[in-house]
């Protein structure tokens, strides 16, 4: 090996590589990080308690398959490469159930819409309405409504309450449906039952095109796992029965190709899991920064703004 491909070449570069990222954080640990708001906060703990239930059941199942490749080839690389691709199937490969649940959520909340729509006819409020339709709705759906029902029953304006509703489903369809309930119970104008049956409408029609779209996918995703699977399987082959066709992989320099061959995959793994993914738009019904609510110059902060909810129907919601 000369040139390039020498190792003091490549004990040179990574040097220069370490001591870059050492810098690099220096000047962040120096200069500090932005204070995150406490919606992020939040987001951030949830993330992380996910992660442990999730290391939980796979971490153990990627630490040995890690170390099964480890003993059959003696190269690090692909050992490390198997464990996280085992770590990460999931996420990288699945994706169906996750598509099915916010299926069945998007179809609960159009349900609930169209009952609530048909208790609204029989000439009632939608105070009397919220508790009527939700003994109707969907298991999904139920937990959230009845904790609605509990802060009416507690006297909790209404468009407070609906607005804690919709940080509780957390889904862009809800916050258009809450956002029509919330203008509702403060304008008290007619027209909301024809609101509801497009909402309603809507919903629908977005789930047929997710089911459509779920259908076309579903073969692709199949043949792509039936790739990774093959290839992983010729490659640990060739490792284990034939092992002087690889042995140039055993030395340092086949570890460094190797590694790049690794990422080039996993930059091919990435792109396919970006486009089997169903781009939904981002919530607008969401609660202002807690550093944004506190008053200035003696103001007092208008009722329902401490919330998150505009206090008047013209105002725009906070982001």
């Amino acid at each position: 090996m000369s040139g390039i491909f020498s190792l003091d070449t490549l004990y040179a570069l990574g040097c220069g590589v370490a001591v870059g990222g050492g810098l690099a954080l220096l000047i962040v640990a120096v200069r500090g990080l932005p204070a995150k708001s406490h919606a992020e906060k939040e987001k951030a703990g949830e993330r992380a308690s996910e992660l442990a239930r999730f290391m939980s059941k796979r971490g153990s199942i990627a630490v040995c398959g890690g170390l099964l490749v480890l003993l059959l080839t003696r190269w690090p690389v692909a050992a490390i490469a198997t464990g996280v691709l085992v770590f990460l199937w999931d996420r990288l490969f699945g994706g169906a159930a996750e598509e099915r649940a916010a299926m069945r959520r998007v179809e609960a909340l159009a349900a609930w819409t169209e009952s609530l729509r048909d208790t609204i006819a029989g000439a009632v409020g939608l105070e009397q309405a919220i508790p009527a339709s939700a003994r109707a709705a969907a298991p999904s759906l139920r937990p959230h409504l009845d904790a609605l029902i509990d802060r009416l029953r507690a006297r909790t304006p209404l468009p407070n309450a609906l607005q804690h509703l919709a940080d509780e489903l957390n889904d862009p369809s809800a916050d258009i449906v809450v956002a029509a309930l919330i203008l509702n119970s403060r304008l008290r104008g007619p027209g909301l039952r024809e609101v509801l049956g497009a909402l309603a409408k809507s919903a629908r029609e977005e789930v047929d095109m997710r089911q459509r779209v779920m259908a076309q996918r579903a073969s692709t995703r199949r043949s792509v796992q039936i790739v990774v699977g093959v290839s992983v399987a010729f490659v640990l082959g060739l490792a284990v029965f034939n092992r002087d066709f690889v042995k140039p992989y055993g030395t340092p320099l086949g570890q460094v190709v190797l590694l790049c061959v690794c990422a080039m995959f996993a930059c091919g793994f990435w792109w396919l899991r970006k486009l089997s993914r169903i781009e939904t738009p981002e919530r607008f019904l969401t609660r202002a920064e807690e550093g944004a609510l506190t008053p200035r110059d003696g103001q007092q902060p208008a009722a329902g703004a401490a919330d998150g909810v505009p206090a008047s129907p013209g105002e725009a919601l906070p982001r």
